[in-house]
């Protein structure tokens, strides 16, 4: 199937300010573009990309004073089929995980592991080790939490969310994660395009969305899984952007100094 995605975000600065944008799909997914996702400035102005310790692809720019007009449009080819589910995968011993993994084991400065680590112990020590765990974990938050658009709040942490059990997308990932860390399971951050692809429309305003990938072992050895606390079901058309340890490392948008956002439109279309 084909997704057509983009945006269209403006910033709006009294002064020249400094900015890192995280508005690139992944790496993983550029041999899936129909169409190039350039990304467009109005006023146009210089920008330079690079890769983070992450393996995201973000931009750097220096907004100029005024109105600035950031969008992109393009096209996507996607499997069309749902996220993977694999009841019989195992969780890996600590001892025998990669390397590269164990970074997914710490916390972080939105998965404040430390303070829920008594509690994912206390709640979740009886369940079946691997992807039940995981299950039984989103199970959880996707209950704990109440979705409410307008109560988004950049500094909320995972423990913030557990105790106040409101929030939007990224409070149940960021919850899941920790939970999952907290029982050495590896999990990671996801931020990325999901639209209504295959489920009733939502008349909600269309956001970036978040998810999150713990690391089991299969059938065909270790990988990441997809897990969705929010929607707590399998979805279709997953575009993924930035992966990391929290929403620290995937942020759209970071901006050294203060603008004014004056839009901000996303939109993750089926194009049949």
């Amino acid at each position: 199937m084909k997704i057509r995605t983009g945006f269209e975000i403006a910033f709006d600065a009294a002064q020249p300010t400094p900015m890192i944008l995280m508005l690139s799909i992944h790496p993983s997914r550029l041999p899936d573009l129909l169409t190039p996702q350039a990304i467009r400035f109005d006023p146009p102005i210089p920008c330079r990309q690079y890769g983070d310790a992450f393996g995201n692809i973000c931009h750097r720019l220096v907004t100029p004073v005024g109105l600035l007009t950031i969008s992109a449009d393009f096209t996507v080819l996607d499997s069309g089929l749902h996220d993977d589910v694999a009841p019989d995968a195992r969780q890996v011993a600590v001892q025998d995980l990669p390397d590269d993994v164990l970074v997914y084991l710490l916390g972080s400065r939105y998965c404040d592991t430390d303070k829920l680590s008594q509690t994912a112990w206390s709640l979740f020590a009886g369940t079946p080790e691997g992807w039940s765990r995981v299950q039984a974990i989103v199970d959880y938050v996707h209950e704990r939490i109440r979705f409410d658009y307008q109560r988004a709040d950049a500094t909320r942490t995972a423990h913030d969310g557990f105790m106040q059990r409101e929030g939007v997308c990224r409070d149940f990932a960021h919850l899941a994660v920790t939970f999952c860390r907290c029982m050495n399971i590896p999990a990671r951050y996801c931020t990325g395009y999901l639209g209504d692809v295959g489920v009733p429309k939502d008349p909600a305003p269309m956001d970036f969305s978040a998810w999150f990938e713990v690391y089991l072992e299969g059938a065909q050895g270790g990988r990441w899984y997809t897990f969705d606390a929010r929607h707590n079901a399998p979805r279709i058309g997953r575009i993924l952007m930035a992966r990391g340890r929290d929403a620290t490392d995937v942020a759209i948008t970071t901006n050294f100094g203060y603008v004014h956002l004056a839009r901000f439109d996303v939109h993750t279309d089926a194009v049949f």
